[in-house]
């Protein structure tokens, strides 16, 4: 069973939630999901904003549905409200604060880097500077990979877990099968309890 949490939030609480993502925001190089493992050291481990539960949940589903898969980022923000207990305002609340830190920062250096280096793609620090982040991004993949699948849910081994977070990135890397495929399966395998 779910646990739930009651929160009592102040406006401190608030501002050092909207800070927080903030300065994830600058340093979410490759995508937010990079900076997904702080965001849990953040929210479930720290503050204890957000269940285990919840903090995989909001990544899940906002995997799943269609559209932008930032959108995991205003789930946590929903659920942190949600777990404030102020009903629909504070969810709204949590969500804003969560978005609006995570893409004002990005979106204007993005805005102004992309403006720059394409007038400077010719120069060879900037080819350097883009081949040097790829194996950054490529570790924060990896980081995200390993907290999504250390979370262990009470009687149900983890090596099922393991096992399946294993496979995925192996046919992630080997095939171009869609990763909706692998979601519907993981869903499958969590429906029956399996992982």
């Amino acid at each position: 069973m779910t646990p739930v949490l009651h929160l009592a939030m102040g406006w401190a609480d608030w501002l050092n939630l909207f800070a927080h993502f903030l300065m994830l925001s600058l340093l979410a190089v490759g995508g937010a999901i990079t900076a997904a493992p702080e965001m849990h050291r953040f929210l479930v481990d720290h503050n204890h904003w957000l269940t285990d539960t919840q903090f995989n949940a909001s990544i899940a589903i906002a995997q799943a549905a269609p559209g932008p898969n930032v959108l995991f980022i205003a789930l946590m923000g929903w659920n942190v409200g949600l777990n404030a207990g102020g009903g629909l305002w504070t969810a709204l609340l949590g969500m804003a604060a969560t978005m609006l830190g995570i893409l004002l920062p990005s979106s204007l250096v993005t805005w102004l880097a992309a403006r720059w280096g394409h007038r400077n793609r010719h120069l060879r620090s900037v080819r350097a500077f883009k081949q040097g982040m790829a194996p950054i991004v490529v570790a924060l993949l990896i980081a995200t990979g390993w907290v999504l699948a250390t979370v262990h849910h009470g009687d149900v081994p983890a090596w099922p877990l393991w096992l399946v977070t294993l496979v995925s990135a192996l046919v992630v890397w080997r095939t171009r099968l869609h990763l909706l495929w692998l979601l519907g399966a993981g869903a499958l395998l969590g429906a029956f309890g399996l992982v």
